[in-house]
């Protein structure tokens, strides 16, 4: 079992359940401190090896996941891992695809559909979930 992210370093999202997990960019540095157990990664090709385990999700910027049950089956394993394991998502720029996951992982985590790019917004980042489509793609979910 990993030591929890610090609930107060940037990008970390405390979910109503208390699990943490920390949303960034790939563009960006990795953050000094403590890794990942585990991560899911979304872009439009899977990356480099990591040194953790993680899952590439296809995932064009601005745009929606290639699979949608790719992403719901990723985002479910990281909502399972966070009880224990320091989780994170990310995206190129950490905002539009690593706020939408972050969002479904709120309605994962008991957040109504309705509520959740509010409570990702208001607790990550103010930008994140980026489009019409993305905040659609919330809402519908768990449909």
């Amino acid at each position: 079992m990993d030591e929890p992210w610090d609930a107060t370093a940037p990008g970390v999202l405390a979910l109503p359940s208390g699990r943490l997990v920390r949303g960034r960019g790939l563009r960006a540095p990795l953050p000094a401190g403590a890794v990942p157990g585990f991560g899911v990664y979304l872009a439009r090709r899977p990356g480099g090896p990591l040194d953790w385990d993680g899952r590439w999700v296809r995932w064009p910027d601005f745009r929606l996941p290639r699979d949608p049950a790719d992403l719901r089956h990723a985002l479910t394993e990281a909502w399972e891992r966070a009880v224990g394991e320091r989780v994170e998502v990310a995206c190129g720029g950490g905002t539009g695809r690593t706020g939408t996951a972050l969002a479904c992982l709120a309605v994962l985590d008991g957040v109504p559909t309705a509520d959740a790019v509010d409570f990702v917004r208001a607790r990550y980042r103010l930008r994140a979930v980026e489009t019409r489509a993305q905040r659609r793609f919330v809402a519908g979910f768990l449909a």
